[in-house]
């Protein structure tokens, strides 16, 4: 544990050999809650230094690699999320014993990567399936029919928006090219084949259109065929928005689950609703429990619940897939949860997770398996697509990149973070520390950031010049360290929202930098976009910045 004296205050930049700890940090003479210490009085202890997720600081996942959380406990159960991170509107797939999965990757790309689990729990990542920029991705849909795969996709630029479609033989790919099925004013497509053969998407709204048989146009108009159960008028939710329609086949009806209540904004707006229909033609019948997960409480684990598939598990036993944002970290983004149903006589279905603060028996009994990927990189490989995606690029965006003994080279571009495309992945930890060795052609900006839009973003980037502090999403020059070149060591420490950078000029000694940052309000409730606060690689102006290796670990998750 670290002691510090009283006079080393925000601003101050001291030397030391060690990076910057966690919780625990001793102040020897200071005042405590207004009261005054005597001097040589005893020292006090700071803790909780943020408010975040503090209820539920009991909680202990296992570990993954780097200590990435993980929700396999490795005695049968598992505690959510499934998918920590920012893995929202998950579209799953089961095809013979494995499932399959994506996720919106909304203006990341390539986007759409692809994962793969047999136990619905432990998941890998194993590809992305879209490479070509068609704007910002929305709730996709993953289905197989007559043997072959397809995605269909939800996408919108500032002035264009429709539902494209890919397809491919295997799952690994290759993929197709986007394919526009001019559907500009809906959302959240499901795509379902009746007992006839019959090929349909249902959309956003209680809407659904015909497809032809190879699935790659249209075969009729929208037509409006559910009205979707509605809430009392005194709840407290974002906005009505049905929308996420998923259909699954369960002798003798079809259920269509629906999201209901806005994806975002009160902590109990999202819902799940169900209806069922003998056919895909309907009429359909509400669920008399609607709606079958909500959060009811703010002091819940788990808020903003919805966007649900209802999928058979392993073992014949049945499960909603959906997602939600953690208590008190918006900034992850919505993550994806599992909770286990049961049938009751009368051919409903209710969810038996309760709040899923606690943990629960996994769908398939047996030893963890594999999850996940480590997010340490030397770019030996290329990782584009399953780990590194770049924000909003252009067509061509990753001839920006190279790979060689040096690490990684990025041509620079833009002037800022802002219109940059900065290079990011996503984690799921609540508290992280990464770290990054730079170097700089002379005319170059580089840096290490948490970015979550163009518009809102913070960390740390350095030119020859000096060093340039990034908070809110504004710059501001800061004094160059003494000794500094064209070459920094970075380290970026998230404690629960709280943000502590050090820098380095030989990657020994390093410096605190004069301000830490506080970022739980860096997220869709303040500046839309449904996006998530992401560790970021950035190059700016003119030339190459040179990132020799990224190294990711995960806090502790108790008290330090």
């Amino acid at each position: 544990m670290r002691l510090i004296g009283k006079s080393e205050g925000p601003t101050r930049q001291g030397p030391t050999r060690q990076g910057p700890t966690r919780r625990g940090v001793l102040l020897a003479g200071a005042a405590v809650a207004g009261c005054a210490t005597a001097s040589g009085g005893s020292p006090w202890q700071e803790y909780d230094i943020a408010p975040s997720g503090l209820a539920f600081g009991h909680l202990r996942w296992a570990e993954g690699p780097e200590g990435q959380r993980r929700a396999d406990l490795g005695d049968g159960r598992y505690l959510n999320p499934i998918f920590a991170g920012d893995y929202p509107d998950p579209a799953v797939l089961r095809d013979a014993d494995a499932y399959y999965a994506t996720f919106s990757s909304f203006d990341a790309y390539p986007g759409l990567t692809l994962w793969r689990s047999e136990d619905l729990v432990n998941w890998t990542p194993f590809g992305a399936a879209l490479r070509q920029p068609i704007g910002s991705v929305w709730a996709p849909d993953l289905c197989k029919h007559n043997g072959r795969y397809y995605l269909y996709i939800p996408a919108r630029t500032r002035t264009y928006r429709s539902i494209y479609v890919i397809h491919a033989e295997r799952m690994e790919g290759p993929w197709s090219d986007p394919i526009d099925l001019g559907l500009p004013a809906h959302i959240d497509p499901c795509h379902v084949a009746d007992h006839d053969g019959r090929r349909f998407l249902f959309l956003s709204g209680g809407d659904r259109v015909r497809l032809s048989e190879d699935g790659l146009s249209l075969a009729g108009a929208v037509e409006h065929v559910y009205d979707p159960w509605r809430y009392p008028d005194d709840w407290t939710v974002e906005s009505f928005s049905p929308e996420g329609p998923k259909i699954a086949w369960r002798a003798p009806y079809w259920y269509m689950i629906t999201a209901v209540g806005g994806t975002a904004g009160p902590p109990t707006g999202h819902m799940v609703i169900a209806a069922r229909a003998r056919s895909l033609d309907g009429p359909w019948e509400d669920c008399p429990h609607n709606p079958l997960i909500r959060t009811r409480s703010a002091r819940e684990k788990w808020w903003s619940r919805g966007h649900a598939t209802l999928l058979e598990g392993p073992q014949g036993d049945w499960h909603l897939m959906y997602h939600g944002y953690e208590n008190g970290f918006w900034t992850l983004g919505r993550q994806t949860l599992l909770e286990p149903v049961s049938w009751g006589e009368d051919g409903w279905f209710s969810a038996e997770g309760g709040d899923l603060s606690r943990p629960l028996r996994k769908p398939l009994p047996g030893p963890p398996q594999p999850h996940g990927a480590p997010l340490s990189d030397d770019f030996s490989t290329d990782r584009l697509g399953t780990q590194w995606r770049f924000y909003d690029p252009g067509p061509e965006e990753h001839l920006r990149l190279r790979r060689g003994a040096f690490g990684l080279g990025m041509s620079a571009k833009g002037t800022t973070p802002s219109d940059c495309s900065p290079l990011s992945f996503i984690c799921g930890d609540l508290g992280y520390e990464v770290e990054t060795e730079i170097e700089i052609d002379p005319e170059t900006e580089a840096g290490l950031i948490l970015f979550y839009n163009r518009r809102l973003y913070a960390g740390l980037g350095f030119r020859s010049s000096g060093l340039v502090m990034h908070r809110y999403g504004l710059q501001r020059r800061s004094a160059a360290p003494e000794g500094l070149a064209q070459r920094l060591f970075l380290r970026l420490q998230n404690d629960r929202n709280i943000v502590t950078i050090h820098h380095s000029l030989d990657g020994l000694t390093w410096r605190r930098f004069g301000v830490q940052m506080e970022v739980s309000g860096y997220h869709h409730n303040t500046m839309g976009d449904f996006l998530s606060l992401r560790p970021s690689l950035y190059a700016a102006g003119q030339g190459e910045a040179r990132f020799r290796r990224v190294s990711y670990r995960a806090l502790p998750q108790g008290p330090a």
